[in-house]
């Protein structure tokens, strides 16, 4: 069996501030573009809110968008910049694992990013505060930064450069503090990825830059419990509803995506020597994850555009392939509030479907037609859930769709300032839901909620999303 290295079982409280890990400059369009304060948590916090927030009745989701040049950050309810803070190199965003930070990588660091999105316990009911936004001084080192995880009450990230593999606990990022929980690395650098399991243990990949078949699962004193060489590739993470022994985690291989489940590996079965589903979506409450389908070795151009995407049940080790009719990409996937499967299509259209059916619920025309440019980094359409709603993103045309993900109803339409190429949209609350429960540790449903304001457009109402979910890559290129 492979081994990790350099495991370290140690916790630790980072605050690198003014580290200039990332180089930047914050002009942000409030009154204090610096750092957020160190205030606020999660549900369940009881401190006072600082003087630069401002206390509201409800909150509005913010859309963080990454562009050539930095990240501005904008109000969902009528497009406002709330912020904009120039940033070096080529910008990637991640959700951070609060709901109120994003995990900004550029120039071999992983830099937090707070939206300025509060909700606190106080009792029964909850108190909801806004500041801000501002790009933070927390900052980690993480040469050729990659995937980041947030899983449980842990968030993994991964530094392909030296094949370093930090987690963090999220809900210390309200409180200004990096709080690395621990540090481990794989043998080798490579493309890869860790994702924290809620018995705290770690499931990682093994690899070098040349090559990687190899999965792990550690348990929580860094044994390897658990390993698979059969994942050629490796590529693309999905957490998908727990059984009673614990996690599910798909992961994307050359040869058929394999499942971790039940503290083993089960392999899925395709036709043929090559299916690769390097790009996978998963939903806490859903046994299903939402896949790419891609079936060609050596695609012609360089470029393979599926039509067909696989619908991976974890229960079974199986599949369900369904053809949309028109191609997609890295960037086109993405899960409902109920697990929806969302898929973004070069003929315009955000396609909502039952992932245990796979059945086209909706079809819903949000962009120009387009098709994937030569370049993973180039601009496309994307989308983001949050809160029930899809954030459609069209860049040729700078708007923003808000598509209600249940009715399929496109309800508010945004202009926006600069031409992204990445989207996260926070609430301020971890599972990207307004309703939730005063003082849990995770936000909860509850009836009744009131908390958050979608500026609803003739008494229109949607529910609330998880952010469940692997992050956005390109599985045909290595980076």
């Amino acid at each position: 069996m492979h081994l990790m290295r350099n495991i370290v079982m140690k916790r630790r409280a980072v605050a690198l501030l003014g580290a200039g890990v990332l180089a930047l400059s914050a002009c942000g369009s409030g009154a204090d573009g610096g750092a957020s304060d160190g205030g606020g948590e999660e549900a369940g916090a009881a401190e006072s809110p600082s003087s630069d927030r401002t206390e509201v009745g409800a909150l509005s989701p913010r859309i963080v968008l990454a562009h050539e040049g930095g990240v501005v950050t904008l109000d969902s309810a009528d497009g406002s910049v709330l912020n904009e803070t120039p940033v070096e190199g080529y910008v990637r965003l991640n959700p951070a694992g609060d709901g109120r930070h994003v995990a900004v990588s550029a120039s071999d660091a992983v830099t937090m990013y707070d939206t300025g999105l509060l909700a606190q316990g106080h009792g029964d009911h909850f108190h909801y505060y806004v500041q801000d936004p501002a790009l933070t001084d927390l900052s980690l080192e993480a040469p050729m930064p990659g995937h980041v995880v947030p899983h449980g009450d842990r968030t993994a990230i991964f530094a392909d450069g030296t094949g370093d593999i930090t987690l963090i606990d999220p809900t210390a990022l309200g409180d200004g503090q990096l709080d690395v929980l621990e540090e481990t690395a794989t043998e080798d650098p490579h493309h890869g990825v860790a994702v924290p399991l809620s018995d705290g243990g770690l499931l990682t990949t093994q690899g070098t830059e040349d090559a990687r078949s190899t999965v792990q699962v550690l348990d929580a004193d860094g044994q390897v419990v658990a390993e698979t060489d059969d994942c050629p590739g490796v590529h693309g993470e999905a957490a998908a509803q727990p059984t009673e022994s614990g996690d599910v985690i798909s992961l994307g291989c050359e040869n058929g995506s394999v499942i971790y489940r039940d503290g083993e590996f089960h392999k899925v079965a395709i036709d043929g020597d090559y299916q690769r589903s390097g790009n996978q979506k998963g939903h806490e409450d859903s046994p299903i994850v939402l896949a790419d389908h891609k079936v060609e070795a050596e695609p012609a151009g360089g470029i393979e555009r599926p039509t067909e995407i696989a619908l991976i049940d974890t229960r079974d080790a199986t599949q369900q392939i369904v053809d949309l009719g028109s191609p997609y990409w890295f960037r086109s996937l993405d899960r409902g509030p109920d697990g929806e499967a969302l898929v973004l299509t070069y003929d315009g259209e955000l396609n909502i479907l039952d992932p245990d059916s796979g059945e086209i619920l909706h079809e819903v025309p949000v962009t120009g037609e387009w098709e994937e440019g030569e370049n993973w980094q180039e601009a496309g359409p994307m989308l983001s859930v949050a809160d029930g709603t899809a954030f459609v993103v069209d860049p040729e045309a700078k708007k923003l769709s808000m598509v209600d993900v249940a009715s399929g109803e496109v309800y508010r339409e945004l202009d926006l300032p600069v031409v992204p190429h990445e989207i996260q949209v926070t609430t301020g609350t971890a599972s990207g839901e307004y309703e939730v429960s005063p003082g849990a540790s995770e936000s909860e449903g509850e009836e009744g909620h009131e908390g958050h304001d979608h500026a609803d457009e003739d008494g229109h109402d949607h529910g609330a999303s998880d952010a469940g979910g692997a992050e956005d890559d390109h599985e045909g290129h290595d980076h």
